[in-house]
Parts: C-alpha cells; structure tokens; sequence
C-alpha cells in the first residue's frame, strides 16, 4: 500500500507519516470486532445546536492550522460541541481494513461489516447541523467513530480543504454521500467529487481570523521589510538572503529543513495551531510585503495545471499586506481579489527582486493605499464567518445571532479603513536596495 498523503506548510500534500502515527498496535482487531477503547472525545461547547469533527488532537502539520482556525470560528458563533479524534493509529489501522475489503470485494456494505468498529463517543443528543473540517480525502475514514452522526443531525455539510483529483481515494470520496452538501477549496475537484459521492458539491475558498490578523486598532510598525515563508522560489531567496546578508533588509523566512521529492515542500509540526496563527498573524502585521503564489507553485508535475487559491492571499490582505507573487490564473481568483492593486506581480524566480522592492518603495502614497485597501476587503469578504454563511444558506439555515454580531462588527472595521484608518503605524525606513 503507498504511504499516505499529508499537507505541508505550503498548502500541498507529500508522502510520509501522518501527523503521530506511531507505535505498535495498541489492539488487534478481528473483523467486524468492536475496540475497546474510545478513538476520540466530546468537548462540550455552550448548548449549541451545531455538531464538528476534528483531526486537531493528531495532525499538526503547520498547513493545517488555518481550517483549525475555521474550525474556531465556527465554535465560537454557533456554540458548537466538538468531537476530536485522538487515537490516529486505530483509526488508520481500520481504514487500510476498509480499504483492502472495498477495493477486493468491491461492496461497501460488505467492505464495512468486515471493517473492525471504532468506538467513539456517544452522542446523547440531537443537532441541526453536523458540519466536519477534514484536512485531506484521508482523514474522511474518522466518520467511521461516529456511527449515529447521520440520525442524530438533521442536516449535515463537510469541508474538505485541500483535495487534487490526481491524488483522489475514490473509496473515501463515497464515505460522504450522507452528506447534504459537500464543499471543497479546490474548484478544480468540484465535479469529479459530485460525480463520485452523487450529492451537490460547491468551491468554498480559504479565508482567516480577521480580527486575528487586522492591523486596527492597534496598527504596528512594519518592521519586516520581507516575509516568504513555505514554498518559495531558491532563484529569489537567494536574492533577498544576499541582501539580508548585507543588513539592507529584514527578511524573515523558513529555516527548517525543506522535504518532499526534490525540497520543494517546507512544513513542520506545530504544538497549538492558534498559538501558530496568532504567531503568524503578529508577523504579517509587522511586514510591508508578503510573497505569495498559488497553491504547489513549485510543483506543477503534481498540479497537472491546475491552479487554486493559497492560504497566504487570504492571510497576507487581511493583516494589510502589499501582496507580491503569481496568484492563480482562475475566474475565482480574478472575483474574490479584483480590487486594483490587490497582488503586485511578482515573478516566482525573481533574481531582481532587490529593483523591484525599490521601485516600490519609490511610491509610498500607493503602498498606503495597497494596505488599506487589502485590509479593508478582506473586513468585507474572507473572514471565516462568511464561508460558514455560505454553508448555511445551502442548508437551508438561518444564521446564528453570534453570526449576525460577527458580521457587523467586520462591516464597522471596513468603516475605519474608509475612513483612512492607517494599515501601519508610522513609516518604517525603506529597504536600502540598490
């Protein structure tokens, strides 16, 4: 069987172990058997009637700590439970069961009383909405810990964050045809996941905490002259190393070790995904420019042409960012960034980048209005809660009124940048660049 398929920082998948599976098997498990133990645990929220399922207890590759923040939004307004898997190897164990049952025999009932059962938490009351955040097409087997999911939920939604129909487990993809409405941030995977499951399938795009990254109400210095972190191009890194080298700018970059068949992927492993992201939301506040491409830049044998959204478009406008990079080359892109000015383009192999930071620089009344402008679209348009509206209204569902409160509040914030609300604070020197 190949190794499994697993996200980096970058946004794209690699072979390797998934997030801590390790250890020798802590049962063995007979067909059809039940485990003893429990693979996940309930985390009460505050009475809400929304129901999640999350991999955040044993997958913690820096790429996934964005949907964990979807997932915090979605808590945080619907006063959601939560199910958190937490025993990643009897799970995994099971899967490669189902699998070797489904692919053989070719039924799924059959394939699934032959599957040894997973013991989960059990649900002791009802909710309007089951609504999972999944990783990659793999993780879709932790369904399996919950068994009464479909009869205790009378709707039900998930979101897959990043799946490539080249690298798509078919018999995963079926475990979803329970589902009422599925969403994907892959717009290229729409139809093959429809065609498979039989159920509607919609592009839902990535977005971030806005009030975690906004620059107001306390706008900071942008002391960073450069951030490039993840996939990045060795042709312009070298570049800005030179210069950073020289103490004409402050580059802040990766350092850990690049992975994947040629390097090309740079990922680690994360102790607390919104400690990440305040972290990383605390640098973009603190940089003028943030490089950002579309998602597996550097590995286009892999995309096979197919070009969707990264996460750092997303993240990069919200804290006020001057973007620069090579955004995909999509309808969807050119609708949720097609204010002026929202990526400056930039090269992925850019030996010159030095003359194009000067050139930049040379026009500081423009940069201000990038700023301004990234931060107060992204007010109006990528905050998590407007993904889950999307999701609702699908389903047929009202927003919550922790929802409503949310939206208002990010339509007074896009009010303080129309009103010239500064994306920094003060003007930090330019980079010396020749």
């Amino acid at each position: 069987m190949p190794r499994p398929l697993v996200l980096d920082g970058g946004g794209g998948l690699r072979c390797g172990r998934v997030g801590r599976f390790a250890g020798p098997p802590r049962h063995q498990m007979a067909p059809g058997s039940l485990l003893k133990d429990e693979v996940a645990t309930l985390l009460p929220g505050s009475g809400g009637q929304v129901l999640q399922l999350s991999m955040r207890r044993v997958h913690d590759l820096v790429a996934f700590c964005a949907p964990y923040e979807f997932e915090d939004v979605v808590a945080e307004v619907t006063g959601a439970d939560r199910i958190e898997i937490d025993d990643y190897p009897s799970l995994e164990r099971a899967r490669r069961v189902y699998k070797g049952a489904r692919l053989t025999l070719g039924f799924r009932t059959l394939a699934r009383a032959l599957t040894p059962r997973l013991r989960g938490p059990r649900l002791t009351r009802d909710y309007d909405v089951f609504f999972p955040v999944f990783n990659h097409p793999f993780e879709l087997f932790a369904l399996a810990a919950i068994p009464e999911w479909r009869a205790r939920c009378r709707h039900a939604a998930c979101f897959v964050m990043e799946i490539w129909i080249q690298e798509l487990p078919e018999y995963l993809i079926e475990l979803l045809a329970d589902f009422d409405h599925i969403f994907v941030s892959a717009r290229h995977a729409v139809q093959d996941v429809s065609r498979i499951v039989g159920r509607p399938c919609t592009y839902l795009p990535l977005g971030a905490d806005v009030f975690r990254f906004s620059p107001h109400p306390h706008p900071a210095a942008r002391s960073i002259d450069v951030c490039n972190i993840g996939r990045r191009s060795p042709v312009t890194h070298a570049a800005l190393l030179a210069l950073a080298r020289e103490r004409r700018l402050f580059y802040f970059y990766d350092t850990v070790r690049s992975s994947g068949p040629g390097g090309k992927q740079v990922t680690f492993q994360v102790g607390n995904p919104a400690e990440h992201r305040i972290f990383l939301a605390n640098v973009l506040r603190r940089s003028r420019y943030y490089l950002a491409y579309r998602a597996r830049v550097n590995e286009p044998e892999q995309t096979e042409g197919h070009e969707e959204i990264s996460g750092r478009f997303f993240e990069g406008v919200a804290a006020g960012t001057v973007l620069l990079g090579e955004p995909p080359r999509s309808p969807e892109f050119e609708r949720l960034f097609d204010w002026p000015d929202s990526v400056v383009r930039l090269p992925f192999d850019s030996p010159d980048v030095g003359d194009i930071l000067t050139a930049l620089d040379r026009e500081p009344e423009r940069m201000e209005r990038i700023r301004r402008s990234n931060a107060r679209e992204a007010a109006v348009r990528h905050d998590w809660v407007y993904r889950l509206e999307t999701v609702f209204s699908a389903l047929g569902m009202p927003s919550t009124e922790q929802m409503r409160a949310r939206r208002n509040q990010l339509a007074r914030l896009a009010q303080e940048y129309d009103r010239g609300e500064p994306a920094r604070a003060g003007q930090t020197a330019p980079a010396s660049v020749p």
